[in-house]
């Protein structure tokens, strides 16, 4: 595959939140003790961040109050959301006074990817005098500091950020293709890297992957059968190719999608959301059905509980257009395991299915056969038939009887969007 050569700059806000807090009181975030938790939940609070000083003693930034020594003195400030909110678009205001919106993809409230390819020529700088130039702008305008990787697409600039950007004095690291192999190949653990989370890196530690390098040298196809089209990404990155561009982002499809968002009444941890997410996607696919439309983009995402705030949405594009559950679940599954970040309650779950097509005839893909793909659909056919004659609680798994479960209270209500 051909390999992109961009100019990416990934910039991050170093400790964004409890940089904020020490901005506002006037306080040197790097010998500062202070944590941003709510007060009000006890020693069990989850810290939304903490300052580089307590960092620097070995305190993460996503913890829970009582894990941190007792040895270690610090000040708990309660979260400011719109305060933090305020600041983050001062930044942006920032990166947009070097480069065009269209060249700015905002990945998180403290993250962001620049483009920085069309404008070396009109600054008369190469990309690392630029970012020198943006994160001293950052650094003087709101008194928070950055850090910034740089390299030819996404993915590099990213990891180069994540890994050797805070080692740097200036806060700044450079990857290009050739540091694929010595800097990127061994590292490990693989949740080190951007895209590949806790419980994915057991299940690719279960395959005999422990290192970066290890992927890098897999066989796709067995990824690909493992993971469906994210296997087949983490090895592209794996081997330092990514050739999404920041436009491709700006992009809104015409097409209709269908999709389906639920805003949980308690805090739900770790799997228990993933029956949640196979009962929106058991209505989404039925709607398809009915509508007698099938879909090959499939977007999943969490938002996290407000007292910690963030969460994850991204989008996969199937091997072929489908409307059962049982194609879409695995997806939903891998990306839960490649960006949920453990521990942390999540109050929302959004799904959409996009790039909707009449349905005319069954496809396959590589891993499956007609048998299969007939025995899917005709299962499909005979539960749409009962539940719409009967109600749509009439005929239930089993694990719509869970405590946590939602679906009967779902099959109420109307729910659902479709745009």
């Amino acid at each position: 595959m051909e390999k992109i050569n961009r100019k990416i700059l990934c910039i991050d806000l170093k400790s964004f939140f409890a940089s904020v807090e020490c901005v506002d009181r006037k306080l040197d975030a790097f010998t500062t003790p202070l944590v941003v938790a709510n007060p009000n939940q006890g020693q069990g609070a989850i810290t939304l961040a903490v300052t580089p000083y307590l960092k620097n003693l070995g305190i993460k930034g996503r913890t829970r109050l009582y894990e941190i020594p007792k040895n270690i003195k610090y000040t708990v400030v309660r979260p400011r959301m719109k305060r933090y909110i305020e600041m983050s678009k001062k930044v942006v205001e920032i990166y947009l006074d070097f480069v065009s919106q269209e060249d700015l993809h905002i990945y998180s409230i403290d993250e962001c990817f620049l483009d920085l390819t069309d404008y070396l020529h009109y600054y008369k700088m190469n990309e690392f005098q630029i970012a020198q130039k943006i994160l001293e702008t950052i650094e003087n305008k709101t008194g928070l500091t950055a850090t910034c990787g740089i390299g030819p697409n996404l993915f590099l600039a990213k990891v180069a950020m994540d890994i050797d950007a805070k080692k740097e004095k200036n806060g700044i690291a450079k990857w290009s293709y050739e540091d694929v192999e010595k800097r990127l190949w061994p590292i490990t653990p693989l949740s080190k890297v951007w895209g590949i989370g806790p419980r994915m890196e057991k299940r690719l530690n279960r395959l005999g992957f422990f290192t970066i390098g290890d992927l890098a040298k897999s066989n796709i196809t067995l990824l690909k059968q493992k993971f469906g089209i994210l296997g087949s990404e983490l090895w592209y990155h794996a081997n330092g190719i990514d050739n999404a561009i920041l436009k491709d982002f700006k992009h809104t499809p015409k097409e209709k999608s269908m999709s389906h968002s639920q805003v949980l009444l308690k805090d739900y941890y770790g799997e228990e959301i993933l029956l949640l997410v196979k009962e929106m996607l058991d209505t989404l696919t039925r709607r398809l059905r009915n509508a007698r439309l099938e879909s090959s983009t499939l977007g999943f995402g969490l938002s996290y509980s407000h007292t910690v705030g963030g969460g994850f949405y991204h989008t996969v594009k199937l091997d072929c257009s489908s409307d059962l559950t049982e194609h879409f679940f695995p997806y939903c599954v891998t990306m839960f395991e490649s960006y949920y970040e453990e521990n942390t309650p999540i109050r929302k779950i959004s799904i959409s299915l996009s790039h909707l097509r009449a349905k005319e005839g069954t496809q396959l893909n590589l891993f499956e056969s007609i048998t299969q793909k007939e025995n899917q659909e005709m299962l499909a056919k005979t539960v749409d038939e009962v539940t719409d004659k009967f109600g749509k609680n009439s005929l239930v798994y089993a694990t719509n009887l869970l405590s946590y479960s939602t679906a009967r209270i779902q099959n109420q209500k109307i729910g659902g969007h479709y745009e």
